[in-house]
């Protein structure tokens, strides 16, 4: 529509020393549009969250000044029909693991009666409380059953343990079984925070966990094992788009990988769906676009701490996406995953 908006605007020599007086900023046409975007990676902070982890190592302020309101004016003024929302770092495990169930709940409660309100403009993926295998599978149940979830929430790790690990098998399975849609997220595992003096955790250590994380699904064999899991990688995948040919040729060198990845990396890894948030840029989506067509692309934009999501709309429209592909990406591929939300 902006597109279309500009070049009326400036058809004409005449018009176009006017154009810059003449026409709308970009919000104000943003803002104009039928909302249709659906946020695949978009977050909440339940008071109940925001009073257990403050003070915690990864929390950012803009998550603990959260509320729905801001989420609405967010969404409204970027063209966003929908949110799926989900908890953010510094995540629900801290070594306790009662808590960490108690937590997961009250989170879930909270998304659940958000949605309830507003069932238009948000959708829920459930909270678990990893790595406790039980209780996880308690809360699976009562996400899908009882609060009726969208999809469900995990971390590329907890602790030093990452997803693809053999303790989760049972998690995958149940998750497997109910064809699951999973957001992953990535955070800063325990090896691995604080490693260069002054350089946050967001900067590089999210987008190299999250690679951890696919590793771990495809080298495990949890891919294969369990195809009925939807993955969502955030940030387009971190590092592991840039890293797909030697992922490749890593893998045929993987002792018995004709069980584990009998169709090679690659085939799994474009299987797997990837949002935009943080990676609205010509750079990474160069790369994943590369291994990847747009279907598997989904609109998200990691508000609150990343900012307006109307400037992931923005520099999406300065990529060159065709009229198709950003329909695709804003909206269209998200209904597939999540029709629930097609009606928004």
């Amino acid at each position: 529509m902006f597109e279309l908006t500009r070049r009326h605007v400036l058809s004409g020599a005449a018009a176009a020393s006017a154009a810059t007086a003449i026409a709308p900023p970009f919000a104000q046409l943003a803002a104009r549009e039928k909302p249709h975007r659906i946020d695949v990676h978009h977050h909440f902070s339940p008071p109940q969250w925001i009073g257990a982890v403050r003070g915690r190592e990864l929390l950012q302020r803009a998550n603990t000044e959260w509320t729905p309101a801001r989420s609405v004016d967010d969404m409204d003024n970027a063209g966003i029909a929908a949110a799926v929302v989900s908890i953010t770092n510094p995540g629900l495990w801290f070594g306790d693991k009662e808590a960490t169930r108690r937590m997961a709940r009250e989170c879930n409660d909270y998304g659940a009666k958000l949605v309830q309100d507003n069932p238009s403009r948000f959708g829920l993926f459930a909270a678990m409380p990893l790595p406790n295998i039980d209780a996880t599978l308690r809360e699976i149940e009562y996400a899908y059953d009882t609060l009726k979830a969208d999809g469900i929430h995990l971390f590329t790790s907890y602790g030093d343990t990452w997803l693809g690990n053999a303790a989760f098998t049972p998690v995958m399975a149940e998750l497997n079984r109910r064809k699951a849609v999973i957001h992953v997220h990535p955070t800063a595992a325990n090896c691995c925070k604080n490693l260069l003096p002054d350089v946050p955790s967001g900067i590089m250590e999210y987008g190299t966990d999250t690679t951890r994380a696919i590793l771990g699904v495809m080298f495990s064999g949890t891919a294969t094992r369990f195809p009925d899991i939807q993955y969502i990688w955030s940030h387009a995948g971190g590092t592991a788009p840039f890293l797909a040919g030697r992922i490749e040729r890593g893998v045929r060198n993987l002792n018995e990988h004709e069980k584990r990845l009998p169709h090679g990396a690659m085939h799994e890894l474009r299987r797997f769906h990837y949002d935009v948030a943080g990676a609205a840029n010509p750079g990474a989506l160069a790369s994943l676009l590369k291994l990847v067509t747009t279907a598997r692309v989904l609109f998200g934009t990691d508000f609150p701490p990343a900012g307006p999501s109307l400037d992931v709309v923005k520099s999406l429209a300065q990529i060159g996406f065709s009229e198709a592909d950003l329909r695709a990406i804003d909206r269209e591929n998200a209904m597939r995953l999540l029709p629930r939300l097609a009606t928004t």
